[in-house]
């Protein structure tokens, strides 16, 4: 075997194993926050989702810039009025870009949420672009941006049927 051969040959395999390494990362945040924010969004429990942010996250939307966690409070009024309602909450989701090291990951996704009260769902849709940092061996949100619309046009059903919901 020459030596370009050689070289080339180890770069392919550092590369595997770095994408392996980005995988195998990716799929612990799947499992310690994805599964987690989708459970707690789907059985209306807002403590549960809370944790998984950190104390003094940076959350933004079209209402504006949250750095006081106000919204913390307002997942906790919201999911108690969708209880004393009768509202069931769905929510799927799915990346449409993830990047991701040891200590860092920044993933960009579509969302869909579904309410349903009294047999009628209606669904709402969005984007998020989420940061998230390992922080005591844990990972948590530390910013959080969502949007309903894109370039002036909202996100509807046909942007959401882009890409399957993830399934945990």
């Amino acid at each position: 075997m020459n030596r370009i051969t050689l070289i080339v040959l180890l770069c392919i395999v550092g590369s595997l194993q770095a994408q392996n390494d980005v995988l195998r990362i990716q799929n612990k945040i799947n499992t310690e926050v994805w599964k987690e924010f989708k459970s707690a969004f789907e059985t209306l429990d807002a403590n549960a989702l809370n944790a998984i942010y950190i104390n003094k996250a940076l959350r933004v939307t079209p209402n504006g810039i949250d750095t006081q966690n106000s919204f913390k409070k307002g997942n906790l009024d919201r999911f108690n009025t969708n209880r004393k309602e009768g509202i069931t909450i769905s929510l799927d989701f799915w990346f449409d870009s993830r990047q991701t090291n040891e200590t860092t990951s920044y993933e960009v996704g579509f969302y869909r949420i579904g309410a349903t009260k009294e047999g009628v769902a209606t669904y709402s849709y969005g984007q998020f672009h989420i940061v998230l940092k390992k922080i005591n061996g844990q990972w948590k949100i530390t910013q959080d941006w969502d949007t309903a619309s894109i370039n002036g046009k909202a996100i509807d059903a046909t942007d959401f049927s882009q890409q399957k919901p993830l399934a945990f």
